[in-house]
C-alpha cells in the first residue's frame, strides 16, 4: 500500500503547472502579501484557496461564511465560485490587512459579493446567528486566530446548515500536534479542536494532510422520523 508522498519544492511545482488556475490579481496579492515580514505564512496556499472555489462549487454553496479574512486571497476565490447573487461573509479583526484585501477584490470584480465584518470574530459569529438565525449558510471556512477555534466551530456548525459543510485550515500546525514538547497556547487549542472533531457525533470529518493540515467537516442531515 503507498504511503504519503514526501512533497518536495519540485513535485509542488509540478502540482501547480498541472492544476493551478492562476492569474495576474492573484499573483499580485501573493506577492503583495509576501511581502510582509513575518506575515506571508498566513496567506493560504493557491492550491488550497482553489480547492475551496471548487468546494463552493461542488456544494452550490450559496451563502458562505469565512472566519480569518486577512488579505482576502481564499475570500476572493471563494467569491469568484458562487452562483449569482451569492455573498461571502468574511470576519477579521484588522482594517490593514482587509484594505488591502478590498482593492483585490475590486479589481477581481467580486466586492458586491464579499460582505465584510470587523471586529471580534466571535462577537460577529453571534450577531450573524441572531441576524439569520441557525442553519443560514452553507460552508464556512475557519483560518483565524487558534486560542479560539473551538469556539469559532462550535458556533459555525451552528451557523451551517445540516448537510452542509466546514474548512478549518491549519489542523496540522506546522506538524507540532505530534510534538509532545510543543505545549504553547495555539498548538493545545489545535489539537483540542482535533480530538472534538474526532469524537464529535453530530459530524463526518476527514482530515487532510495538506499544506497545513485541512479538515473537512459534514454537517450530518437531521434524520427524519418515519
Amino acid at each position: 500500500m503507498a504511503g504519503q508522498l514526501d512533497l518536495t519544492d519540485e513535485l509542488q511545482d509540478y502540482v501547480r503547472h498541472m492544476s493551478l488556475r492562476d492569474d495576474d490579481i492573484l499573483r499580485d496579492l501573493r506577492e503583495e502579501t509576501a511581502g510582509m515580514p513575518m506575515l506571508q505564512a498566513m496567506l493560504v496556499l493557491p492550491e488550497e484557496a482553489q480547492l475551496l472555489a471548487l468546494l463552493v462549487r461542488l456544494t452550490g454553496a450559496y451563502r458562505v461564511l469565512e472566519v480569518g479574512t486577512f488579505t482576502g486571497y481564499s475570500s476572493l476565490c471563494m467569491a469568484r465560485a458562487l452562483p449569482p447573487g451569492g455573498t461571502v461573509v468574511t470576519c477579521d479583526i484588522s482594517e490593514r490587512w482587509t484594505a488591502i484585501a478590498a482593492r483585490y477584490w475590486e479589481r477581481a470584480g467580486v466586492a458586491d459579493r464579499i460582505d465584510q465584518r470587523l471586529g471580534d470574530a466571535a462577537d460577529t459569529l453571534d450577531q450573524l446567528r441572531s441576524q439569520s438565525g441557525e442553519d443560514s449558510f452553507d460552508l464556512a471556512f475557519v483560518d483565524a486566530d487558534k486560542t479560539n477555534y473551538l469556539r469559532y466551530y462550535e458556533q459555525c456548525l451552528e451557523l451551517v446548515r445540516p448537510g452542509g459543510l466546514l474548512v478549518l485550515d491549519n489542523t496540522l500546525f506546522f506538524g507540532r500536534v505530534v510534538d509532545p514538547n510543543a505545549q504553547d497556547p495555539d498548538t493545545v487549542a489545535v489539537r483540542e479542536l482535533n480530538t472534538r472533531l474526532r469524537d464529535d457525533e453530530r459530524v463526518d470529518i476527514s482530515m487532510l494532510p495538506v499544506a497545513d493540515g485541512l479538515t473537512l467537516v459534514h454537517k450530518k442531515p437531521e434524520r427524519k422520523q418515519r
